[in-house]
């Protein structure tokens, strides 16, 4: 994916959470020749025969509130690469209350595939405090006509926003299921600095959650999701997501690998539970084997061997060797306990 971020652009709302100068680290909207120069950069270190899908993407702000004349340039310069066959799709992120059949049919017109709704809660009391400036029944109208109009459509939530629970967070998750988007994003809210949410987490009215909790309702919440088909394509916020080298980050919500976090939580869960059903010889030791495809095998072992550390403590009767079966989906686990070999 080939990030094109367009500051501020287009929202005069002012959500408590958004420091958008802070989260893009620069001030003027990028020109057509900078879109040029960031394209040709990317493609540049790109490996095709390794890149299944390139994708151009506006994010930032809010792409389709910006000036009709605005978007159609930006998109011009995308489309000419994907016209070329240099890109694959054409991909932007805005807000529920800025979609309309005017903006999505020149969106049409310009090839454009894919549109992200920056959702946050379902919960119109969250998105209240939030300062959101509208309630949850434009995502369902929104969503709906992005996917009449044919693209392919994407939901972030939030986790940890004021006036938000575990309650909510299901909630948000729930009816996200039931519009239906292909992807989602899932970000636990992270306080910036020089934001209206910082001053309510100087003032004592606004606390973070604790890191354990954000990890619980993301790993909720995910689940939902994955059952329901949908493709999760980031949970947490990237350092350069961030990119201001001086942090301006608060509270214990932000880590670097903070997917890692919650997919480690999934697997412990996943292990654990095949653990429980199995018929152990009490008191003796046992041998037995956990299996990860490649992909999922740190996870199953866990953020800085978390997960190892937790099986050797709970289970101490038990021998546990972490091996690795590519025939197992990704976040898909299994146990096998080692027959002949008990003492």
């Amino acid at each position: 994916m080939i990030p094109i971020f367009i500051p501020h652009k287009g929202c005069p709302n002012d959500c408590i959470f958004c420091n958008q100068k802070k989260i893009t680290a620069r001030q003027d909207a990028p020109t057509e020749e900078d879109v040029v120069n960031t394209i040709e950069t990317w493609l540049s270190t790109l490996e095709p025969a390794k890149t299944e899908t390139i994708e151009v993407a506006f994010f930032g702000g809010s792409f389709t509130g910006i000036p009709i004349e605005a978007q159609s340039a930006y998109l011009a310069v995308a489309k000419k690469y994907k016209d070329a066959g240099r890109i694959h799709k054409i991909h932007m992120s805005t807000r529920p209350d800025y979609i309309d059949e005017e903006i999505l049919d020149n969106l049409k017109a310009y090839d454009a595939d894919t549109i992200e709704l920056g959702v946050q809660s379902f919960d119109d009391e969250v998105l209240r405090l939030s300062g959101r400036g509208h309630d949850s029944s434009i995502v369902y109208k929104s969503g709906q006509l992005i996917k009449d109009y044919g693209f392919e459509l994407g939901i972030q939530l939030m986790i940890g926003l004021p006036g938000d629970s575990l309650a909510s967070c299901i909630y948000s998750a729930e009816e996200t299921v039931k519009i239906g988007p292909a992807i989602a994003r899932l970000y636990p809210t992270v306080i910036i600095a020089d934001t209206a949410l910082y001053e309510q987490y100087r003032s004592g009215q606004y606390l973070p959650l604790p890191q354990e909790e954000a990890v619980l309702r993301t790993k909720e919440m995910y689940k939902i999701l994955t059952r329901a088909g949908i493709n999760i394509i980031r949970v947490g916020l990237k350092s350069t997501d961030l990119i201001n080298s001086e942090g301006g980050t608060f509270g214990q919500t932000y880590h670097p690998a903070f997917r890692q976090l919650v997919e480690s939580e999934l697997a412990k869960e996943a292990l654990k539970a095949q653990l429980q059903s199995a018929n152990f010889p009490k008191g003796k030791s046992v041998k037995v084997d956990f299996y990860a495809n490649g992909k999922s095998f740190s996870n199953m072992i866990g953020h800085r061997s978390c997960n190892k550390t937790y099986f050797q403590e709970k289970y101490p009767l038990l021998q546990i060797r972490y091996r690795v079966n590519d025939a197992l989906c990704d976040q898909q686990f299994a146990i096998s306990i080692i027959k002949g070999d008990s003492q």
